[in-house]
């Protein structure tokens, strides 16, 4: 018996099909993309979470390493604050009284706590708040710094992006001489030779001192700008022998030659295909660049007379001023961790590849 067919029936099963096929085929995408946007949002808080782990337990080791820094010291912090010919019984009340007498355990937890709250004791030599020494002083310092880091910055990465792109070129050869000649020079014979020639011979800028901006904004900048320089010049030389190396590794691949076959701008290609991708180790570098910038303005604020943190650490030295020491070492070591940690934390607003292959 031959069966028949409905027509209506016959054409609408394979509208039915087709339909519900590409509903199918639509909703595979859909569910691989949003896994894969929850996997990639878990490795990131997983990457998040892991770099403040490690913070928090460096900044634990920086806090025990600054106040084991007091104790390990020779003799004892008394002995910066009372006379030469103090009594047995004069020393046995100063102990007491700044409790060195506690268990070392008691000691840190005391200073820990006191430490979170912002009191970072009292200086041995002036009985100054420690905090407030230091207030007057950061910005001085950290001002150089930053500045120093910027100079540093606009100076070489323009110069790095060109030899790289024009090896052997004018400005590749000139860039070597310089920087060839930067590096075999210390610090402080540079700070010395530009206070000679544009402070002495040439006359155009101060020597030594420092102006506020607040009360003199001109004289404030011509004060800063030898001190500013002597720190940017060294760091120059590594940032642009950096730069430039990974930049002519960088131009060589594939999506940069592409770029150059589509027709592409110079300029879009070295900054937007070429700079992005090269700059991760001049990222990473920066991270360490800024402890020995805060290092550096040692040497810069002894030989121009700033009243920044080093000057303050230098006579802490020379007075045995324990209390300072301990607390400019410990800012200084917690500011370097939380830079070093955001460092870490902006490798994936570089290059989007990192996001992918990182997993902590």
């Amino acid at each position: 018996m031959t069966k028949t067919r409905n027509p209506a029936t016959a054409e609408a099963s394979p509208v039915a099909t087709s339909g519900g096929s590409d509903v199918a085929t639509e909703e595979v995408p859909r569910r691989q993309a949003g896994s894969w946007a929850s996997t990639l949002g878990a490795r990131r808080v997983r990457r998040w979470l892991a770099s403040l782990g490690r913070l928090v337990l460096l900044l634990f080791l920086v806090t025990a390493a600054a106040f084991l820094l007091l104790q390990l010291t020779p003799g004892s912090p008394v002995d910066s604050i009372l006379p030469p010919d103090a009594t047995p019984a004069q020393i046995a009340s100063a102990r007491e009284q700044f409790g060195l007498n506690d268990p070392l355990a008691v000691q840190y937890v005391h200073w820990l706590g006191n430490v979170v709250t912002g009191d970072l004791g009292r200086s041995y030599r002036t009985r100054q708040d420690v905090l407030g020494m230091i207030t007057e002083a950061a910005p001085v310092s950290l001002e150089i710094a930053t500045l120093a880091l910027l100079t540093a910055l606009l100076l070489s990465v323009p110069v790095a992006v060109w030899a790289a792109y024009r090896p052997g070129g004018l400005v590749d050869r000139v860039s070597t001489f310089v920087t060839s000649a930067t590096l075999a020079t210390p610090a402080f014979v540079l700070g010395i030779l530009l206070v000679f020639v544009f402070g002495v011979k040439l006359e155009w800028l101060p020597i030594l001192g420092w102006v506020p901006f607040t009360k003199n904004p001109t004289a404030h900048v011509e004060h800063l700008v030898l001190p500013v320089l002597t720190l940017a010049l060294g760091e120059c030389v590594l940032f642009t022998r950096l730069l430039k190396g990974d930049m002519m590794a960088t131009l060589q691949q594939d999506h940069v030659l592409s770029a150059r076959a589509r027709g592409l701008p110079t300029w879009r290609i070295l900054t937007k295909h070429a700079l992005r991708q090269s700059s991760f180790s001049l990222v990473t570098v920066m991270g360490v660049v800024v402890g020995r910038l805060i290092g550096g303005t040692v040497l810069v604020e002894s030989i121009f007379s700033l009243p920044g943190m080093g000057t303050l650490l230098i006579g802490a030295i020379s007075s045995r001023d324990y209390i300072v020491i301990q607390a400019i070492v410990l800012l200084t070591a917690l500011l370097y961790l939380v830079l070093n940690t955001l460092v870490d934390l902006s490798y994936p607003l570089l290059d989007p590849r990192v996001r992918k292959e990182r997993t902590w």
